[in-house]
C-alpha cells in the first residue's frame, strides 16, 4: 500500500532586518509552510513574502500561532487567560489569512508554535482556547499537533479535523512528548540520522526515544524546523530519502 505524507517547516520567523532561516530555499522542498503570524516572529512584510512564494510553488500555508513573545521567540512558558489566548490566536489566524488571500491563496490549517504547542499537549484550558479560536474563524480548518495531545483530542471533540505531526529533528521522550530543548538528544542535526528517522516514522509509524525505547507516532505530517542548523540540507535529504522509500509527498490540507 502506498504511503502519502506531508513535509512541513516553520517559516517566516525573522523580524524586520533580522533573518532566521532560508524561507525561499525551504519552500522549494516542503509541501506545507507553517508561517509565523507576528507574535513569536514574522512581520507583515515577511508574512506576505512567504505567502506569495508558497502560493507560487503550490505549498500549503498554515498559521503558526503562538504566545505574544517576540523577545523569547515564543518559547517561554506564559500564563494567559483562555479567553485572551483565544483572541490572540484568532487575531493571528485572521491576519495571516488576509495576507495569504491577497496573494491568491488562503490559510489551510493551524499549528501552534513553541511553548504554546507544548502547553496544549497537556493543558486542557489552553488547548480549548486554541480550538475555540479556530472553530470561530473557520471550523473547516484542520489543526496540526502532537499525537495524543489535549489539542488534538479537543479538536476532534469540537468536530474539527485533527492531524498528527511528528518531528524529523527533535528528540522524543518515552511518553511521546518532545524532549525539552537543551536536554540530551533534544535536537537531531545529523542529516543521515534525520533522514533515517523520517523513513522509519513514515513506513512503521514509530520513532526511537532518547532512552532507546520505541514510540508510536503514526504521522500525517513531518516537520523539519526552519531554524535548525543546516535546515535546508536536512529537509532536502529527508525529502530524497522519503521518495527513495516510495513515500509520496503531498500537503495534507
Amino acid at each position: 500500500m502506498s504511503i502519502t505524507l506531508d513535509l512541513n517547516s516553520d517559516l517566516g520567523e525573522g523580524f524586520g532586518v533580522w533573518q532566521l532561516g532560508d524561507d525561499l530555499a525551504l519552500l522549494k522542498i516542503v509541501t506545507s509552510a507553517n508561517v509565523a503570524c507576528g507574535f513569536h516572529g514574522g512581520d507583515p512584510t515577511i508574512m506576505r513574502r512567504v505567502c506569495a512564494e508558497a502560493v507560487r510553488r503550490d505549498v500549503s500555508v498554515g498559521a503558526h500561532v503562538g504566545y505574544r513573545d517576540l523577545a523569547g521567540f515564543g518559547r517561554r512558558a506564559m500564563d494567559i487567560e483562555p479567553d485572551r489566548l483565544a483572541d490572540d490566536v484568532l487575531y493571528q489566524l485572521a491576519a495571516l489569512d488576509g495576507i495569504a488571500r491577497a496573494e491568491g491563496g488562503r490559510v489551510r490549517y493551524v499549528k501552534p508554535h513553541g511553548a504554546l504547542y507544548n502547553r496544549t499537549v497537556t493543558d486542557q484550558a489552553q488547548a480549548a482556547a486554541v480550538v475555540a479560536a479556530v472553530a470561530a474563524y473557520d471550523p473547516g480548518l484542520p489543526i496540526l499537533g502532537l499525537p495524543g495531545s489535549q489539542l488534538l483530542r479537543q479538536a476532534e471533540e469540537a468536530g474539527l479535523t485533527a492531524e498528527r505531526e511528528a518531528f524529523a529533528d527533535r528528540g522524543y521522550r518515552p511518553d511521546g512528548s518532545l524532549a525539552k530543548r537543551g536536554s540530551p538528544g533534544a535536537l537531531v542535526t545529523d542529516p543521515a540520522e534525520v533522514a533515517e528517522r523520517c523513513v522509519r516514522m513514515a513506513t512503521t509509524g514509530r520513532v526511537t526515544a532518547v532512552d532507546g525505547s520505541s514510540v508510536t507516532v503514526n504521522p500525517r505530517s513531518l516537520c523539519v524546523h526552519g531554524d535548525t542548523p543546516g535546515a535546508v540540507e536536512l529537509a532536502r535529504q529527508v525529502r530524497g530519502a522519503l521518495q527513495d522509500a516510495g513515500v509520496r509527498l503531498a500537503a495534507f490540507s
